[in-house]
């Protein structure tokens, strides 16, 4: 029987030759994670299950990413948990301040989630690491309690749908835009429970930083896994990385699928996604009256080297337009060392930017960037709900570096071109 890549890498870790959507499986885990925030839940369900020690140290880590450094007393008593933990287990990937990097970047960056694999980390967007051809899904504190004492957890097999990306999009377009296209045109429950499988000409073509922009947004569409089949790319990616032997596997090419998308994005121009969904996409052209007071760079989504740089590139020898703020958020600590190497700090600064260690932030409304009522914001995050970024009546805007940086320098929202 034919399978799509989610179902061979499931059907291998539950020792089954083939599997089949629908079908409850218990798999065996490669990683698991938590944050400071779903960390100390997960622990008390470890405990109540009676957990002494986690499965497997070396396939274990706590990121302590999204209040640190603490912003409140309640952000620090979580952190303490999450490092009293790390430390009794004796985990070797615990990620203290100063080395900490928003999980979704500093996991494949430091080899630790692999192509082949089945990881779950308490955060929905580990769907992220489906860049690389790996089953990666988010799980409540609960499961991921449960995982830390089995190194398993259970799954519904879940139908794939491909989506066929070809032509020559527009200027400035990249992953982040033809994610925003996709959840546009099949909404932010289109693909429930499903494993998008993103595919053609454009996906071939795109670096490892925007497929991993791409797939860290599935679960925008309700998805279960965005995931990319394994290439030259990937390999040049992890090869030097990697803290285990991983697997490439491929759809077979008569696989079935629950849906197959194709579109031709000739001329396709930068997207953005208008308040209060990630589905309420229009092209940038029709927003170009909208003010803005802040502009955010950075995230999971979109704080890789490669964002910062397309984002410089823009806001070199300009200036932020004087009402508008512009947070730029490194997503690692390699990545602050490698931009401030390549003088990008320089040009942030000299643009009026500030530049933050890196943290989730204001993506989830904690801190380094909140809104005010009637305030508007555009950011390269992931997420635009009512509140999401602050008060209940500020509005987000989710859009490309390319596209934040220029409207920092215009004071609305903008095409690059247009500065």
């Amino acid at each position: 029987m034919p399978m799509t890549i989610a179902e061979k890498i499931l059907a291998a870790h539950c020792d089954r030759e083939r599997v089949a959507p629908g079908e409850l499986i218990e798999a065996r885990l490669d990683f698991v994670f938590a944050n400071d925030i779903t960390g100390p839940m997960a622990f008390r369900v470890f405990k109540e299950a009676g957990g002494e020690r986690v499965f497997d140290p070396q396939r274990v880590a706590m990121i302590p990413d999204h209040f640190v450094p603490n912003k409140d007393i309640a952000s620090a008593v979580q952190a303490k948990e999450l490092r009293e933990f790390a430390l009794a287990q004796q985990l070797p990937y615990y990620f203290e301040v100063g080395r900490m990097g928003i999980e979704h970047v500093l996991l494949p960056e430091q080899g630790l989630v692999l192509p082949g694999e089945v990881i779950i980390g308490a955060d929905s967007h580990t769907c992220t690491y489906g860049a690389l051809g790996a089953f990666a899904t988010g799980v409540g504190s609960t499961d991921l309690g449960a995982a830390l004492v089995t190194g398993k957890t259970w799954f519904r097999v879940p139908e794939s749908i491909r989506f066929v990306y070809r032509g020559e999009p527009g200027e400035w377009v990249g992953g982040k835009d033809l994610i925003l296209y996709t959840i546009g045109r099949i909404g932010v429950d289109g693909a429930r429970y499903k494993a998008m499988e993103f595919t053609g000409p454009l996906i071939e073509r795109l670096p490892m930083n925007e497929r991993f922009t791409m797939s860290n947004m599935a679960i925008e569409a309700g998805a279960k896994v965005g995931i990319i089949a394994p290439d030259a790319v990937t390999e040049a990616y992890v090869s030097g990385r990697a803290k285990r032997a991983y697997t490439f596997y491929r759809s077979d090419g008569d696989a079935a699928y629950a849906a197959v998308h194709e579109w031709d994005l000739s001329g396709l121009e930068p997207q953005v996604a208008c308040p209060h969904l990630p589905e309420n996409v229009k092209g940038v052209s029709e927003l170009r009256q909208v003010r803005i007071d802040q502009s955010v760079i950075g995230s999971c989504t979109n704080g890789r080297l490669e964002d910062l740089r397309v984002a410089a590139s823009l806001l070199k020898g300009r200036k932020v337009a004087p009402h508008v703020r512009c947070i730029v958020i490194p997503g690692t600590p390699e990545v602050c060392r490698q931009a401030l190497d390549e003088g990008l700090y320089q040009i942030f600064m000299d643009a009026e930017a500030v530049v933050s260690t890196p943290t989730c932030g204001p993506c989830l409304g904690g801190y380094m960037g909140i809104l005010a009522a009637g305030e508007r914001a555009v950011s390269t995050t992931n997420r635009n709900f009512v509140g999401r970024m602050g008060h209940v009546e500020s509005e987000v805007y989710l859009a490309s570096p390319a596209v934040a940086a220029a409207s920092a320098v215009a004071g609305r929202i903008a095409h690059p071109n247009d500065i």
